[in-house]
């Protein structure tokens, strides 16, 4: 269901991502700083909780392990919790989604990764300019495999857009009837170009980025958010009260903010939810996701039997 401008707006925070503690010391890296953060943002608003785990490239069943261990305390508090994963990066695109299958087995896992092109990351030099970083490749084989898991598993695909060639891509899955439900599509926009971090990708935060990618929406069933990666969501208010009065939702954390400030995920979530009473629309509740997204829920595993009590040790004689 596509949004509207009066309809609850979905909450996402990346809570850690590509952020390191030199760069802000309340980034949550360990799986109990993971849960203890997760949990606090799920209060303060969010209905979804996106993370990264520190490590990569290494055998599905050892990345899906790292990710419940911050995972399960949190859906021992609550068991609605909408949690995701980033890819494993390798090897190969089967090594990059091979934790995918072990995480949808615990019954818990609702959201996929879909991440539908290839761009440059990498921080901005002192000078001004880009500078090393990654290329992050994904050619249509990758998207098509990152599809079908999500598909295969029933999850809904969050669906990355750092390009406005990314999401051309994703309306052509969406318009061919292949995109699996519950998607929801992430403009990331690239940081003003007069901020002094910003991000050398995407479009800005500006009225003509977001007309740029409306005009692309148009006819699209598929609800969609906004974030400033590379920047800070709340110093471009105006934006963001544009993006909501278009209906969109609204994608903030750590693993996104650069700025002269060091924030904490849970006050980034605040800050959300404040935006959105100013915009004059209700914050989501995860039950209220399930449905805005149409996630193709998962029933949870039966939950593990009590031990039986130990018997007593017969009299002695």
């Amino acid at each position: 269901m596509s949004p509207s401008a009066a309809s609850p707006v979905v909450i996402e925070a990346a809570i850690n991502g590509g952020s390191t503690k030199a760069r802000n010391p309340h980034t949550p890296i360990t799986p109990e700083e993971i849960a203890s953060d997760a949990l606090a943002c799920i209060a303060a608003g969010a209905a979804i909780v996106h993370n990264h785990v520190e490590v990569v490239m290494v055998p599905g069943a050892e990345a899906a392990a790292r990710y419940l261990e911050g995972w399960e305390p949190v859906l021992a508090e609550r068991p609605d919790a909408l949690l995701y994963p980033t890819t494993n990066f390798g090897p190969g695109v089967e090594g990059a989604y091979a934790h995918i299958e072990p995480l949808a087995a615990t019954g818990h896992l609702h959201i996929g990764v879909l991440d539908p092109g290839s761009v440059n990351l990498g921080p901005i030099g002192p000078d001004g300019v880009p500078t090393g970083g990654i290329v992050y490749t994904n050619d249509f084989a990758a998207v098509r495999h990152m599809r079908d898991l999500c598909a295969r598993f029933g999850l809904g695909p969050s669906v990355a857009i750092f390009e406005p060639g990314f999401l051309r891509t994703a309306l052509r899955y969406e318009r061919a009837g292949l995109m699996p439900p519950g998607a929801l599509v992430k403009l990331y926009f690239g940081g003003h170009p007069d901020d002094a971090a910003g991000a050398a990708f995407g479009l800005p935060p500006t009225r003509a980025g977001l007309d740029a990618y409306c005009e692309l929406l148009a006819g699209s069933a598929l609800p969609w958010s906004v974030a400033v990666v590379g920047g800070d969501l709340t110093e471009h208010r105006e934006f963001a009260l544009e993006a909501l009065a278009r209906g969109a939702h609204l994608h903030v954390g750590l693993e996104d903010h650069v700025g002269s400030r060091a924030p904490t995920n849970v006050e980034l979530v605040t800050e959300a939810v404040a935006l959105c009473a100013d915009a004059g629309r209700p914050v989501a509740t995860i039950a209220e996701t399930d449905r805005i997204l149409g996630l193709p829920r998962r029933p949870l595993p039966p939950p593990t039997p009590p031990p039986l009590p130990t018997p007593p040790p017969p009299p002695s004689m």
